[in-house]
């Protein structure tokens, strides 16, 4: 394993984690993808090749890495790492479109040399080990699921052997690093103590300065902590992430997840640009829907920031090329979440209630991917006074929960149903029924907040709790509304709609001073003038547009 100057180690104990990264030499390799050292028994003449594999898999650059490993297995047949690796590929954990069958083959021959091969070494058997619960063919994980847990058998059974391996091979920093990923996959989403993201965290914080410019460690440590409890904590692996592998399209575009979660837009808007730009270059060498997974999740967040930024010009041409794009086959969740959304995002953020209404659902895709279109088709048409389209919306929105309930998906069939309620609650707005309105979107709060977000997304279209921000303004209660806006906030600093929203309440309420300090917000968040904004200077308490 390589090992660390003793200069460097005295260092640790004084300097951050920024600092250490600077001072360390940045050895990246010729695609500039990161620094990673796996120990393996392959033969000497595939090592650097390997530690590339396993560098790009740690991007959750999965073709790239499926390709690098397949190379490595035709040199050297008897490298049964080199079929874990082609297996890892095809386990994508954190949202469950893998290639299974694909992954089992592969998995299956690297059991299979491990046990003819005297050199596999029984830490080689361990990750193989560990792997195969992943792909244990007595249940899979649409039937094995825990519901406590919110996380399949197989996933929980792979944490717990990483976890194994992880004590077994205390100076494996793999071993560490691949633990730490399994435990933000099997994280209930919710358990707002964030345990699993904090174990995750205390796992690789410790490792990072010792090996800056590995890919894996910044890149997980960004996973566990997105949540808005700890997301501060990530802004330094956010920072260095892209400079460590600025070849990979996934490693430009995962600091806006942090990037999100603290509202800065300029930021996000940078990474996601870069990270469309390489995905898209990469589609036409792509076998599968792969490349285009990754060039949709970037649109979804920079489209998501430009709106929060006020920048309504450069969000409507991401949606234009989306609607450009050409279909190509295999997208998942990633690409049909993001389908989804970004229209459906375009019009609701900016109240055009009868686009929403018009939108088109795309078929084929998840269901809960589907909803996201019809929930934003039952907002619009509600509050477009389509009360019959939204009635439809309600009705095939409860649809879609019930089928994703019988996949034994929890997370996402509840989703859907905080979507349902939403649109609930907006008809009853518009048909005055104001014994309803109010209770039935603080259901949608409830619910929608007993969870996390899913790292597919940057964050609902709308958070339930915004709209009962809005739902009190419109009943005349600008102070309910203000409090409400200002928990929106605390979770979500600086969306646009929720600062707007803040300010007008609290104009409405005669508190200017906060409502001067939240209009002053929106020119520091978007500076242009694409979106409305009241002056600076609150004169009154009336309301301004």
């Amino acid at each position: 394993m390589r090992r660390v100057p003793i200069f460097f180690a005295v260092l640790l104990c004084s300097v951050s984690l920024s600092l250490a990264a600077q001072e360390h030499h940045h050895e990246l390799s010729a695609e500039e993808v990161g620094s990673v050292h796996f120990l393996t028994s392959c033969t000497k003449t595939v090592e650097l090749s390997f530690d590339r594999a396993v560098a790009l898999l740690h991007s959750f650059q999965y073709e790239q890495a499926r390709e690098a490993f397949g190379e490595i297995a035709k040199q050297d047949p008897s490298c049964a790492m080199a079929q874990w690796g082609v297996a890892m590929s095809h386990y994508h954990g954190l949202w469950k479109n893998g290639d299974t069958s694909a992954g089992r083959a592969a998995l299956r021959k690297a059991q299979r040399i491990a046990a003819s091969n005297v050199a596999t070494t029984k830490r080689e058997k361990a990750y193989i080990d560990a792997l195969a619960e992943v792909y244990a063919e007595d249940v899979n994980d649409t039937t094995a699921y825990d519901r406590g847990k919110g996380a399949s058998l197989h996933d929980l059974a792979f944490e717990k052997k990483m976890g194994e391996l992880q004590a077994a091979y205390p100076d494996d920093t793999e071993a560490a690093i691949f633990h730490a990923l399994t435990l933000y996959i099997v994280a209930p989403k919710t358990d707002k103590t964030f345990a699993n993201h904090r174990r995750c965290g205390e796992i690789l914080q410790p490792i990072f300065p010792k090996q800056p410019d590995h890919p894996g460690i910044a890149h997980y440590i960004i996973h566990c902590y997105d949540n808005a409890v700890l997301a501060e904590k990530g802004l330094a692996a956010a920072r260095l992430y892209a400079k460590i592998a600025p070849a990979s399209a996934h490693a430009n575009h995962m600091p806006s997840h942090i990037f999100t979660r603290v509202g800065s837009w300029d930021e996000s808007i940078s990474s996601n640009i870069k990270s469309a730009q390489l995905a898209a270059a990469a589609e036409p060498t792509s076998q599968n829907g792969e490349a285009r997974d990754q060039h949709l999740h970037a649109l979804d967040y920079l489209e998501y920031a430009y709106l929060q930024s006020g920048r309504v010009k450069q969000a409507m041409t991401v949606l234009d090329e989306v609607n450009t794009l050409s279909p190509v086959p295999g997208l998942t969740l990633t690409g049909d979440y993001a389908f989804a959304a970004i229209p459906a995002r375009a019009a609701i953020e900016l109240g055009n209630w009868e686009q929403a209404s018009k939108l088109t659902v795309r078929k084929g895709a998840v269901p809960w991917a589907e909803a996201i279109t019809w929930a934003a088709i039952g907002e619009g048409s509600a509050r477009a006074g389509n009360l019959e389209r939204a009635a439809n919306a309600v009705q095939t929105l409860a649809s879609l929960r019930d089928a994703t309930s019988k996949l034994n998906n929890v997370y996402w069939a509840n989703q859907i149903e905080v979507q349902r309620r939403e649109v609930e609650a907006w008809i009853a707005e518009k048909t005055g029924n104001k014994n309803e309105v109010i209770s039935k979107m603080r259901s949608a709060v409830e619910l929608e907040e007993s969870m996390d977000k899913d790292a597919v997304t940057p964050g609902a279209i709308t958070p339930a709790r915004e709209m009962l921000a809005e739902l009190f303004s419109l009943e005349n209660q600008p102070q309910q509304s203000l409090a409400e806006y200002e928990a929106v906030l605390k979770v979500a600093p600086n969306r646009f709609n929720a600062v707007y929203g803040a300010a007008r309440a609290a104009e409405a309420s005669g508190s200017s001073v906060v409502a001067k300090r939240y209009y002053q917000k929106l020119t520091e968040i978007a500076p242009g003038d694409e979106r409305p904004k009241a002056p600076v200077k609150v004169a009154s308490t009336s309301s301004s547009n």
